[in-house]
């Protein structure tokens, strides 16, 4: 099957690669980095979808961050697979930094206090979505639901969180949109200088040919 794994990874080791891929964080985005600039289309656009998947990592949205990412590239008509590459700037390694920032930014704006450390934030917003989901699906089982503790998360981390990553992006995605811009660009036009090349040489290989088998 197209993208499935002939042997799949163990699930330990899954998680572990998650937090640090084999052959390290550089490595990994410099797979990344080469993928941008080696997608099919035209290099506003490739870089409008970077700035796209840049953007939508400094906001609460664990697990909707491609959907999300997509989702603006398509309204700025920007590449959407360049926008899903583009999230991967947001990483183990970012997302600490991320939070932090937008929790801060938000409650400043908000006048409110943070009242969960940085390093809570991610789990808290996972339980909340556990919560979620079990709040959804009482209406089949019957169970207790608990909108009480989803509103004080909404208020104390989920509000400020999402208020302070809508502005906090907003200057690292223009950043991102003007630093690949060039750097596209010039990967292009030396790609298409070495395809043009190759194509000469080979037109030059054919001439050769023929004009061998014409003697």
């Amino acid at each position: 099957m197209i993208f499935k794994r002939r042997n799949p990874r163990p699930l330990l080791r899954a998680i572990g690669e998650f937090f640090w891929p084999r052959g390290g964080w550089r490595r990994a985005a410099t797979y990344v980095l080469h993928r941008m600039r080696r997608l099919p289309d035209s290099p506003e656009r490739i870089c409008i979808g970077i700035a796209a998947g840049l953007y939508v990592s400094f906001l609460p949205l664990y697990g909707l961050h491609f959907l999300s990412a997509a989702l603006v590239a398509w309204i700025f008509r920007g590449n959407i697979l360049a926008a899903l590459l583009g999230t991967f700037y947001g990483n183990p390694l970012t997302f600490p930094l991320m939070a932090a920032g937008g929790m801060e930014l938000g409650s400043w704006l908000l006048g409110t206090e943070v009242r969960v450390s940085v390093t809570r934030i991610v789990g808290v917003v996972g339980r909340a979505g556990g919560e979620l989901m079990h709040n959804l699906f009482s209406v089949f089982t019957g169970e207790a639901v608990h909108w009480g503790r989803l509103i004080g998360f909404y208020s104390n981390v989920y509000l400020p969180y999402m208020v302070g990553g809508l502005l906090l992006g907003l200057p690292f995605a223009v950043a991102a949109y003007f630093v690949h811009l060039p750097l596209v660009r010039a990967y292009q036009r030396s790609r298409a200088k070495r395809l043009k090349a190759r194509f000469e040489a080979a037109r030059q290989r054919q001439r050769a040919l023929e004009a061998g088998d014409e003697t």
